[in-house]
């Protein structure tokens, strides 16, 4: 079976054509295939699969071989294979566990693609008490910090991770504001179970968690991670308070190999 390894800002995948209904679903198959000294390696695995509505089905696992319903990076690294499929020429619309989104390919430089890719709506976010509380296809935890190099990362985010406050587990987003509309973001990942380089469906959170914070009218903003810079960009909904519409989330996918299981 031939599969495809691809990454965006360091966030890597194992991207696999299962249209054919080939692929052997057992978790602790997938679990294999992503452990880094057994397997392939890789953060999560990707399954592009038919779709009576849409151009393809993305079916996404954790590393660990758990289900989840979207992942943004995740997202544009399987636009960015549906597009070497010939599924699609420039845009698309792809059907994942957490509904319809939009991809658009922007620009193609051999192996590098920009691509940015529409994310859930949001209808809703919960103010606690130092954090917020946002679901953006996944649910995360986003807690400010002045200074995001002091966070211990994976000792803090299993914390959160496993807080009673959020009772199916979340993924936990430490953010610095470095501007009005720059954050600097450190993301620990459930699923993963540790923190990853960067995180899409987290930058979209921190960006609407950042934008109720400073209580600002911008609604564009970009995002520092340790794998390199995300652009988050949406519209608020007037007639509905607290709701994000028209979310999009880019920067750069690369096919790092292929290679044959």
């Amino acid at each position: 079976m031939k599969f495809c390894k691809y990454q965006a800002l360091g966030n890597d995948f194992i991207l696999i054509d299962n249209r054919q209904k080939m692929f052997d679903l057992k978790s602790e198959y997938i679990s294999f295939l992503c452990n880094r000294h057994f397997g392939i390696g890789a953060d999560g695995l990707m399954l592009v699969e038919n779709c009576d509505d849409a151009d393809f089905k993305m079916q996404f696992f954790n590393s660990d071989g758990s289900a989840a319903t979207m992942c943004g990076n995740g997202s544009r690294c399987i636009v960015a294979f549906a597009h070497k499929l010939g599924i699609f020429k420039n845009e698309t619309v792809f059907a994942s566990g957490a509904g319809k989104h939009s991809g658009v390919v922007l620009s193609e430089n051999e192996n590098i693609l920009d691509i940015k890719v529409k994310i859930t709506d949001v209808n809703h976010h919960v103010r606690g008490d130092g954090y917020y509380f946002i679901n953006t296809g996944v649910p995360h935890c986003v807690i400010f910090t002045d200074n995001i190099n002091n966070v211990d990362v994976i000792a803090e985010g299993k914390k959160w991770r496993h807080s009673p406050l959020f009772p199916e587990g979340a993924n936990v987003n430490f953010v610095e504001i470095c501007g009005s509309n720059k954050l600097k973001l450190a993301t620990f990942e459930r699923g993963v179970e540790d923190e990853t380089l960067a995180c899409g469906t987290g930058a979209t959170a921190s960006a609407i968690a950042a934008f109720d914070k400073l209580q600002s009218n911008i609604t564009s903003y970009d995002i520092q991670t340790k794998g390199g810079e995300l652009k988050i960009s949406f519209d608020t909904d007037k007639a509905q308070k607290d709701s994000f519409v028209n979310i999009w989330l880019q920067g750069a996918t690369t096919l790092v190999f292929e290679g044959i299981i």
